[in-house]
């Protein structure tokens, strides 16, 4: 098994970069949905979040409220840190499942594991490859806006609360840089994936 850490800011192309290297044959891993399956309802983590937040985080067809809990974490470190406590582990554990159960199926499979949070899991050293998506910060907020109809000011917030591009260009493997158009970026990334090819095989 080859394994592929991409990571990237928000709105930097990181989605698409995925994306690709899943149509090209690479087993995609999604830490954002493993992150909602991990609050289930049902599940171990959703009860635990229940009883240190109170009620107020569930919504009424027992779900999670993202956004009720996102207004009581985000403006309180503290307490985005004890959140953090209870959801890493699970969605380290579904993590650590599905790259099992790839492996298991096919011993030489290429799994791209899609984190946007690699750096802060403090485990950079765990991946045969780390790939960062790059965009400038204008860019990634003109995408905001119109994308996602966020204001300047809230993408320009989004991106100062996230790790800095200097710490993830630290840690890249190869930068698949997003600023130009689709087919610049999918060149780029059909590039790695002939790269990783051989890797692969070689590690075999």
């Amino acid at each position: 098994m080859y394994l592929i850490g991409l990571t990237g800011g928000i709105a930097s192309g990181k989605s698409v970069v995925g994306r690709r290297l899943a149509e090209l044959g690479a087993i995609h891993i999604d830490a954002d949905v493993l992150a909602r399956e991990a609050v289930a309802v049902g599940g171990d983590a959703l009860s635990k979040i229940q009883h240190l937040f109170g009620g107020v985080v569930i919504a009424s067809d027992g779900s999670l409220d993202r956004a009720a809990l996102g207004a009581i974490v985000f403006a309180n470190p503290q307490k985005l840190a004890a959140l953090n406590a209870i959801t890493h582990p699970a969605v380290q554990e579904l993590t650590r499942m599905r790259i099992a159960v790839a492996t298991e199926a096919d011993p030489e499979a290429v799994v791209v594991y899609d984190v946007p949070l690699l750096i802060e899991s403090g485990r950079v050293q765990d991946y045969d490859l780390v790939v960062v998506a790059m965009a400038t910060e204008q860019t990634r907020i003109d995408r905001m806006m119109e994308l996602r109809g966020m204001t300047a000011t809230d993408a320009a917030r989004r991106i100062a609360n996230q790790t800095t591009d200097a710490d993830r260009l630290a840690i890249a493997d190869v930068v698949i840089d997003s600023n130009g158009s689709l087919e610049e970026t999918l060149g780029q990334v059909d590039a790695l994936w002939a790269r990783v090819s051989r890797s692969a095989v070689g590690k075999h």
